[in-house]
């Protein structure tokens, strides 16, 4: 039900509310502190990165975009749009060969995606377990979700696993640990 909700929003809806979220995120002491920010490659109606991801490469912000390898999810630098190719599930993923890796590095602020999520941040995510796994790795990142106010429900079910994310920004609400 939230991924055809989102699939049936209009690209210049898409476009707004995904500016008012991205917004909030750059108002963030986490965000303004962060010397690196990982981010998610949007698509398929998912909150888009774009204003962050341009944010922060105007700032002098490194940029890290994940790739699946294998079970797992690593992290790239990427200084441009032309840095990411069609990847897994035809997701964007970075195509250069600059690992996003060093004590800066597991410090990022990482935007994670998600399909719901409840107030108390649980997350329903795709159902591989590539975020979960990389946050159990790497424990010392700030994350922050984005995700539509539709996408928010009374309660997600949760496995021992899950990792939820610090804090959960809406376009009308911002949900924090």
């Amino acid at each position: 039900m939230v991924k055809e909700r989102r699939r049936e929003l209009s690209g210049a809806v898409l476009r707004e509310k995904s500016a008012a979220i991205c917004a909030a995120v750059m108002e963030l002491p986490e965000f303004r502190a962060a010397d690196e920010v990982f981010v998610y490659m949007d698509c398929k109606g998912e909150v888009s990165t774009k204003p962050l991801i341009e944010e922060a490469w105007r700032l002098g912000k490194k940029v890290a975009a994940p790739k699946v390898e294998g079970e797992d999810m690593s992290y790239y630098y990427i200084s441009s749009y032309l840095d990411v190719e069609d990847g897994y599930f035809h997701v964007p993923e970075p195509k250069t060969d600059k690992p996003a890796v060093g004590k800066s590095a597991e410090k990022a602020l990482l935007i994670v995606p998600g399909v719901g999520f409840d107030p108390k941040r649980n997350r329903c995510g795709y159902g591989k377990g590539f975020y979960d796994r990389y946050l159990a790795a790497h424990p010392e990142h700030m994350t922050v979700a984005l995700a539509f106010d539709f996408q928010i429900v009374d309660e997600v079910p949760t496995r021992p696993e899950d990792i939820r994310p610090m804090m959960l920004v809406t376009e009308s609400r911002i949900f924090i640990q």
